[in-house]
């Protein structure tokens, strides 16, 4: 009896070798983030803190002229009211962009889901994602074909009534909008389709046999539960668009001043890249106070 409690005891107190213990979670949990997370320092951290840097320098630091840390770049909204009209137009675009996108994007949404199904529905998300399948240049000079004086648009119009005007929207803020939405509707019509799909046919069945109208089940239906979608849409489709540079510059004409250009050319054309950075990141300060307000507002509502 002595002898067995001896080998058992001599059995749990080895340890082979030859097993290999498990790693830590941690472990693991570490070696699959580092390749993403390596990544997005060296991409995108990196460059941001570099910027932020520049945006409290007196100067570009690869000139000859003498370096010094200062706060000055951040008052060029003081010092130059313009930038603060500038500031303020770019803001209506974007807003106005999204506001297009959301309307056209939702409806789309909505037919893409409620109307078609297999192939026809696979079709059209396709035929959907067909602008981000072009250069993007390219689409947006396509548009100065259509929208100048004797375009396509003119030549249809004379086609149907000879003796009548040009409609040319060139060099306009209205070809502007219309550019921007031509490239970020997808976007909005992605978030929402993604969102309208899970929506379960039976809750709209259910509010149809009880007699709902179809603006009531639009209204007290889909558009709640596509929320998230129009919202992630939204914040996809406002942030770059207030700083874009291609459309206006190319769409607007002289009345396509933004914040974007402005930047851009602080970077290019002046080569003043404290005053082009603490520009970014000041209209990155304004657009982030915006969705923090607006995100505010909307977990009062959930909560009520």
């Amino acid at each position: 009896m002595q002898n067995d409690q001896l080998a058992l005891a001599q059995t749990r107190g080895s340890v082979d070798p030859r097993v290999k213990r498990p790693l830590p979670a941690w472990v693991s949990t570490t070696a699959l983030l580092l390749p993403t997370y390596g990544w997005l320092t060296i991409a995108i951290f990196l460059p941001l803190l570099t910027m932020l840097a520049f945006s409290f320098m007196s100067a570009t630091p690869m000139g000859k002229t003498p370096v010094e840390f200062t706060l000055k770049q951040y008052r060029a909204f003081i010092d130059q009211p313009y930038l603060l009209r500038i500031g303020f137009n770019s803001l209506m675009m974007g807003f106005w962009t999204t506001l297009f996108c959301a309307i056209l994007g939702f409806l789309a949404a909505v037919a893409l889901v409620r109307a078609t199904v297999g192939k026809t529905r696979e079709t059209l998300l396709v035929l959907i994602l067909l602008p981000f399948w072009t250069n993007g240049l390219v689409r947006v000079f396509s548009w100065t074909m259509v929208l100048r004086e004797n375009g396509f648009l003119d030549n249809i119009l004379h086609m149907v009534a000879p003796d009548a005007g040009s409609i040319s929207i060139l060099y306009t803020r209205y070809a502007v909008v219309l550019g921007l939405v031509h490239g970020y509707l997808p976007y909005m019509i992605l978030t929402c389709y993604i969102a309208l799909v899970t929506i379960d046919d039976a809750i709209i069945e259910a509010a149809a046999s009880l007699g709902a109208r179809w603006w009531t089940i639009l209204y007290k239906i889909l558009i709640p539960m596509a929320a998230p979608g129009l919202i992630s849409g939204a914040v996809l489709i406002f942030i770059p668009v207030i700083g874009s540079f291609m459309e206006p510059r190319i769409l607007g004409g002289r009345v396509g001043v933004t914040m974007g250009t402005v930047i851009e050319d602080q970077f290019t054309q002046a080569f003043n890249w404290p005053l082009g950075a603490s520009l970014s990141f000041t209209l990155l300060a304004v657009v982030l106070a915006i969705f923090a307000t607006f995100s505010g507002v909307l977990r009062g509502r959930t909560a009520g």
